[in-house]
């Protein structure tokens, strides 16, 4: 249940069964010369949209703008700074437990937001408002990533064409899969920007000359409709998992005696 699509009314009767929600997240920035600026929150909202239909779960719309300072160099690409994002998602989280919302997924599908959710869900849990998760899509498929795609990148590669492939084929640019490759970083082993054990670089540029990370060429239709579902399987899983468990069960342990 998409919850903006809903009335007032409407949405008073459905809350009133639900306790737990879905929240998506992503980013707007560079993907490389052969994906779209909105593949991260495309991603977001397409598993985020399957598993609330599976499940029944009501789907917050999708933030579509997150922490992405380090691609800032690419035209196009939006960010806000980590404090406000953090303050931004803890607001609207609370809004929710305000209805009655008292489990949150937040489904992220950008690596820069990872710690900031992750730290908007501790503040929530240790005051006691809600269960707040952050789930990130390809984490939850390690092995069938691995088995799909010879050489996997953490941005722009093959795992994210093939997303995007399944959720909006007409924003791939298929032609550009070979620039992709030869012009950024395909095999992130020879990255030079680890120095006796230091991450000597901040921005995406200074790993990859175009933005993309992997060897995007062996994605084809089939594979992406097998990662695309595999990963909103897992999706619904959690969600019911979740849902499952008591509410006291989630919260805080008393103080160690």
């Amino acid at each position: 249940m998409y919850l903006a699509d809903h009335t007032w009314p409407e949405l008073g009767d459905r809350l009133e069964g639900s306790s737990t929600a879905i929240v998506p997240l992503g980013s707007t920035e560079q993907h490389g010369p052969h994906l779209p600026l909105a593949t991260d929150h495309l991603i977001a909202e397409g598993l985020a949209t399957a598993a609330a239909e599976e499940t029944g779960f009501p789907r917050t719309p999708t933030v579509d703008i997150g922490v992405s300072p380090h691609h800032r160099q690419f035209p196009g690409t939006l960010w806000v700074d980590p404090p406000e994002f953090r303050d931004y998602v803890e607001s609207f989280t609370r809004n929710l437990a305000y209805h009655g919302i008292d489990r949150v997924v937040y489904v992220n599908a950008h690596g820069g937001n990872v710690d900031h959710l992750r730290e908007v869900g501790r503040r929530l849990h240790e005051d006691g408002t809600m269960y707040a998760i952050e789930w990130m899509w390809d984490e939850s498929i390690p092995e069938l990533v691995d088995d799909l795609f010879e050489r996997n990148g953490p941005h722009a590669g093959p795992k994210e064409t093939a997303m995007i492939t399944h959720l909006a084929p007409d924003l791939v640019h298929p032609e550009e899969f070979e620039a992709a490759r030869d012009g950024g970083l395909p095999d992130m082993g020879d990255a030079e920007t680890m120095v006796h054990g230091a991450r000597t670089f901040y921005d995406a540029v200074d790993n990859s000359a175009n933005g993309a990370f992997g060897d995007p060429t062996d994605v084809t239709p089939e594979k992406a409709e097998r990662l695309f579902e595999a990963a909103a399987d897992q999706l619904v899983r959690l969600l019911e998992w979740l849902d499952a468990r008591e509410f006291e069960a989630l919260m805080p342990e008393p103080r160690v005696v």
